[in-house]
This record gives structure tokens, sequence and C-alpha cells, in this order.
């Protein structure tokens, strides 16, 4: 199957100092209809690998080496307005803090119509039909279409991000820690909702994460990053149970079992000792 998006040796740096990498020769792919997990702790650049993708990174870091392919376009060809034409309507991405991502002055449906209206020419009736397919697709009465964010739950403004990436009906899928803050029922609904909506778009997913509960739920393949580089990638069954990189097998072991027996276990960093140990 044809690579939806490709990323090759992607190196990325502070601009003011372009020899201290923060992301370094991170390469994988995505093929429409599967989920790539990128599992890492926070620091590690699975956030700011996704914003490269989106062209979302600050002007304080640049991108020294690689290339991101979309469809098979680097998308760092492209110019500001072209990306724009992506951006929302092949390439949707869920923020990691929808409270912080919605603007708390408009209204839900104002917002997950904004992209209808910049990328499809909707408007009027049919516009507002539209915004109340998709609430109801994400779990949210139409009706709702008027509340304000802070009038929502947690789990309710998450659904208005999902509802929001997904409305033009895009290729390609980001989401940055879709369940971060949510509790565990909710975690459980969001995950099953956009699992399901990539089957039924056959969407390309790329989920950033850092809990293997999540991996095993929902990945088909799996990307590990520590210190923005990626140190073991494979399938998600080779990745949970025959894990090869001593940061795999550390991250592993921190993750409890469901009995609640087992004793928490912190990272071990004893393998830093040894630089040659092989990915």
């Amino acid at each position: 199957m044809a690579e939806l998006l490709k990323i090759e040796d992607l190196t990325i740096c502070p601009a003011s100092a372009p020899s201290r990498k923060l992301v370094s020769n991170v390469s994988f792919s995505i093929e429409p209809g599967k989920t790539t997990c990128v599992v890492g702790e926070s620091g590690s650049g699975k956030s700011l690998t996704a914003l490269s993708v989106m062209g979302l990174l600050s002007k304080q870091l640049v991108r020294t080496n690689g290339r991101v392919l979309f469809q098979g376009q680097d998308l760092a060809d492209l110019s500001t307005e072209e990306m724009r034409k992506i951006r929302g309507r092949q390439i949707g991405m869920i923020f990691q803090e929808p409270m912080t991502s919605l603007n708390p002055v408009l209204t839900i449906g104002f917002q997950i119509g904004e992209p209808l209206t910049v990328h499809l020419g909707l408007k009027g009736d049919a516009l507002k039909a539209k915004v109340n397919v998709l609430l109801e697709q994400v779990g949210i009465p139409a009706h709702r279409a008027n509340s304000y964010p802070d009038e929502l739950s947690g789990g309710q403004r998450q659904r208005v991000m999902i509802a929001m990436s997904i409305a033009c009906e895009p290729l390609m899928l980001i989401a940055d820690e879709p369940t971060t803050a949510l509790d565990v029922t909710v975690q459980a609904q969001i995950l099953s909702l956009l699992d399901n909506l990539k089957t039924s778009m056959n969407m390309g997913m790329l989920l950033i994460t850092h809990d293997f509960g999540v991996v095993a739920d929902v990945a088909d393949d799996v990307v590990v990053m520590f210190r923005g580089e990626v140190v073991e990638a494979g399938s998600v069954a080779q990745v949970l149970n025959k894990p090869k990189h001593p940061y795999t097998k550390a991250l592993l072991a921190c993750v409890p079992d469901a009995e609640g027996k087992k004793p928490l276990k912190p990272i071990d960093y004893a393998w830093l000792k040894n630089e040659q140990v092989p990915a």
C-alpha cells in the first residue's frame, strides 16, 4: 500500500543554535487506514515532529535536514498559502489541550463550521446542517452547537476538537495526546471514537502518547522516541511483545498491571552508560 505520510531524516534545531538537535534524523511512515503511535516521555520530540508536519513550528525553530512527504510531496516546498489549503483540509490535527485550543468567546458550532467555510465554502443552512451532523457523529447533541467551550465537560471539548479536525474529511489525522487529563472511562470513549472514525474514513492517523495502554488499544505500528531520536520502531506486536531497545523495555516495565499487584517501577536509565546499545 502506498505511503500517505513519509518522514525522512527529520532534524529540528533552535534557530539560534543549529548544532543543538531537538529532533534528530527521525524517520517513519503512515499508510491510509493505519494508526502509528509515537511514544515517549515529555520532551522526547513527539509534538515537535507533529508540528513540523503541520508547518506550525515556532519561528525560533528550524528544520535543518530531512523531508516530510505527504502523498509524495515535500511539505517544505509549499508556500504559506499552499500549506493553509492542506492544513485542516487534507491533514487535520487534534491539539493536546482543548481548552487552550478553542476560542472561549465563540460558540462551538461556529468553530466547527469555520474550516467548512474556509475550505469547502459552506454557508447558511448547508453549513448548519453539516455542523449538526459532525456534532452527532462525535456524540454531542446538535443543539449544543450554540454552547461555549466553558459550558462543556473536558470530554465534550475533546469531542469538539475531533469534530473540527475531521470536518473536511481529511486524509490524515494527527492526534497529540488526545486523552490527556481525561478520566479512564472518557479516555476509552475518545479512543474508540477516533478508531471508528479512522476506519470509516480510511484516514491515516498519527497518534502521540506516552501511554502504552493506548498503544495496545489502537496502534498498528509504534515509534518509540527518546531525546529527539527514534530508538525503536515496528508493528505493535513486535514492540510490545518483543522490545529490543533498553528504553522501550524500561517504558514497558513502568506500565502497571490491571490488578494493581505489580509495584510501580521508575524508568531505569542505567543503559545510558553504554552508548553503544543498538537501537
